[in-house]
């Protein structure tokens, strides 16, 4: 029963990082601190949902999925966080300032 107090405990905090994310995306100014704040938060909100899923998992080989999906996802979220501020910069959107 711990565990599945502990796995509560992440998933719930996973979905305040994935809302976190959502609010910086809603409420920052230039598209430099938009992705910023939506490859960090929800980076790391991922990486809790999966840990609570993974507690939670029949074997050892379920969480490993789990985890390589995760680690999937954090290449890829980086990948494309580069290219859409590299196309940002070509195209001249310049950074904000205050």
């Amino acid at each position: 029963m711990p565990s599945d107090l502990l796995s509560t405990v992440l998933l719930i905090a996973g979905g305040i990082f994935f809302l976190a994310g959502t609010l910086g995306l809603l409420r920052f100014p230039d598209v430099y601190t938009r992705l910023h704040a939506l490859t960090k938060a929800d980076n790391v909100g991922l990486g809790l949902v999966v840990a609570g899923l993974a507690l939670q998992a029949e074997s050892l080989a379920t969480a490993g999925k789990l985890l390589l999906i995760w680690l999937l996802v954090l290449l890829a979220g980086a990948s494309v966080a580069h290219l859409v501020a590299a196309t940002a910069r070509q195209r001249g959107i310049k950074l904000w300032k205050q």
